[in-house]
């Protein structure tokens, strides 16, 4: 195309297709997501017991004009006391005409359930900036009262989150907005309208050898009126080193995963997405990359820093 996009047509198309993005401009979608934990769960925060910090750029559906661009951000770390924890999340999405900013404050509190079980219990709030810019888009109809700008839309977001772990698996369960907003044009019809949504992740570490660990994951996300969103993954580490692994998500895409630790605390990841539906005869698939320094610790080795 010699334009940005004809955004009417291709906007919607975008929405219909996406469930993850079409009533929750909130939560864009991740393959690596168990990376950077902290933006789906704010109970996260803190959780290494050191610093933690992820940077993520994600370009889906490549050879598609306006199809979404996300980075993301997010840096937390726990207090003196290794109880509780403060997070920043930042986060930069773009679809079609739309584009939308958070920033969002992330706490957690810990408290000890066994000798070996810890629960975190977080919450995030923040602000969310919207914007819808169709004047470098081409219409098939350019007196579409749909096609009304929204300039700077600023609302606040509220999230919490649980999150269950020992030193070899976690599970947990969040609501990363409980705001919900309908953003209208001049006309009684929404340009985008937004539902809360629902997570449940878990993982798993196991070690089968002094060289090799296996963690197998999952993250299912709950919006009401459409189809839970399931993605599965599997991850292998050797040599404390590199990884390897393979996701599916539900009548989705497949997905290979590759990282390999740079220098010590220093992740560097790559993921794939390969379109199952017939989307995939548009696009040339989805490259997602992730950057990740966690700081060392002096008195304890964190455990499996490059899975959770």
């Amino acid at each position: 195309m010699k334009t940005s996009i004809i955004y009417k047509t291709m906007g919607l198309l975008v929405f219909i297709i996406t469930s993850s993005n079409i009533n929750a401009q909130n939560s864009p979608q991740y393959t690596q997501y168990m990376y950077n934990t902290m933006s789906i769960n704010p109970g996260y925060a803190g959780s290494l017991g050191t610093l933690d910090i992820v940077g993520t750029y994600r370009d889906q559906w490549v050879g598609i004009e306006g199809a979404p661009v996300t980075q993301n951000l997010g840096i937390h770390a726990p207090l003196r006391n290794d109880k509780m924890g403060l997070g920043l999340n930042i986060e930069n999405d773009n679809l079609g005409p739309a584009s939308q900013f958070f920033a969002d404050g992330n706490f957690s509190y810990t408290l000890q359930l066994s000798p070996t079980v810890k629960v975190a219990l977080g919450v995030k709030a923040g602000i969310k900036l919207f914007n819808v810019d169709f004047t470098e888009g081409t219409f098939q109809n350019p007196n579409d009262p749909l096609a009304q700008n929204i300039d700077n839309r600023i609302t606040p977001t509220l999230g919490a989150g649980a999150f269950f772990y020992t030193d070899n698996w976690y599970i947990g369960l969040s609501v990363p907005d409980f705001t919900a907003d309908d953003f209208y044009d001049d006309v009684e019809q929404a340009v985008a309208q937004e539902e809360i949504q629902y997570f449940l992740m878990g993982g798993y570490v196991i070690d089968m050898s002094p060289s090799l660990k296996f963690k197998p994951a999952f993250l299912l996300k709950y919006l009401d009126g459409f189809p839970v969103v399931v993605d599965v993954s599997a991850n292998f580490l050797f040599n404390e080193r590199f990884t390897l692994g393979a996701a599916y998500r539900y009548e989705d895409a497949i997905s290979g995963l590759a990282g390999v630790m740079v220098f010590d605390g220093f992740f560097a990841g790559y993921s794939y997405d390969y379109t199952l539906t017939d989307f995939s005869d548009y696009n040339s698939g989805t490259h997602e990359i992730i950057l990740r320094y966690t700081l060392p610790k002096k008195s304890k080795r964190v455990n499996s820093p490059r899975f959770f």
